[in-house]
């Protein structure tokens, strides 16, 4: 990767000359040549500086993204001329939308991390949108988010199905049922994801499927505190079983179907198109196809 380039992306991350000359281990004067040839080279400044900071301008943030991209490129180069020579090995970069990377994928990188202990993934929880901007930009090498997804650099294959259930309280007067009908949730508070998440999304659509308006909800910003909130009798929701598998064994939380059926969503797995995988890739995406060391969902 080219040297001014790097080093010209690691100023922009420490905001700071010093501090970057510190990271690369050169002198602040060499790192201010780096700069210099690369504005030269590009044409036009790429940061505005201050006696205590330094930011990229608009120029410069063009450049910096599209470096992070050549990056991701250049390690993947590097990985798949070591591929040949080296079995599975390497880092490996994982993203994945909320339910799926908190309660299933840590499940799948134990058994990665038992089988092929070589392989050092790092993984990157965020939602639909951030992790396909990730694997498109090539800084993630596998996505998997909720939902199917059209994007015209990326490959979608759908991985999962996922149950979702109506959730109360053991205690609550729905705790002993199995099925309700959705006439008899109209009146319930029902405690809901922030807008943008794919459970909030999923349930919206239950909602007008089911002829439900709520007129009593809560609107909370992760999948655990609505846990605890259903545990203590706040209200009820709708979540994966994997987010409550525990607690349904615990006999803490019920899960409930309306009309006997629970809902359905996909997971999908993502990755650029016509990329080739590393040897670690591959494996992952084996073990993701097979489901070695997923929970099951009841």
């Amino acid at each position: 990767m080219d040297q001014s380039l790097l080093v010209f992306m690691t100023v922009a991350e420490k905001h700071n000359f010093t501090r970057a000359a510190e990271a690369l281990h050169m002198t602040q004067p060499a790192v201010s040549q780096h700069i210099q040839a690369l504005e030269n080279s590009i044409g036009t400044k790429l940061l505005d500086r201050s006696n205590k900071h330094v930011r990229l301008n608009k120029a410069g943030e063009i450049v910096y993204r599209h470096g992070k991209e050549i990056e991701g490129l250049y390690t993947r180069m590097q990985r798949l001329v070591d591929d040949l020579m080296h079995t599975a090995s390497g880092t490996l970069s994982i993203g994945a939308s909320y339910t799926f990377g908190e309660y299933v994928l840590p499940h799948a990188i134990a058994y990665l991390q038992h089988h092929y202990p070589l392989i050092k993934p790092t993984i990157t929880i965020g939602n639909t949108k951030e992790i396909s901007s990730l694997v498109a930009g090539g800084q993630l090498d596998i996505g998997i988010v909720e939902g199917a997804l059209e994007h015209d650099k990326l490959h979608a294959e759908s991985l999962a199905r996922d149950l979702m259930y109506v959730v109360t309280s053991s205690s609550h007067r729905f705790g002993k049922d199995e099925d309700v009908s959705a006439a008899s949730l109209r009146q319930e508070t029902w405690i809901v994801r922030e807008e943008g998440s794919g459970t909030r999304e999923v349930t919206e659509r239950m909602f007008l499927e089911q002829g439900l308006n709520p007129s009593s909800r809560m609107e909370f910003g992760s999948t655990q505190i609505i846990k605890e909130s259903v545990e203590a009798g706040l209200g009820i929701s709708l979540l994966s079983h994997w987010a409550v598998r525990k607690e349904i064994s615990l006999g803490t939380i019920s899960k409930l179907t309306i009309g006997g059926k629970p809902v359905e969503r996909e997971f999908s797995l993502l990755t650029q198109h016509h990329q080739q995988h590393t040897k670690a890739a591959e494996v992952f995406i084996g073990i993701l196809r097979k489901r070695k060391g997923w929970p099951e969902q009841a």
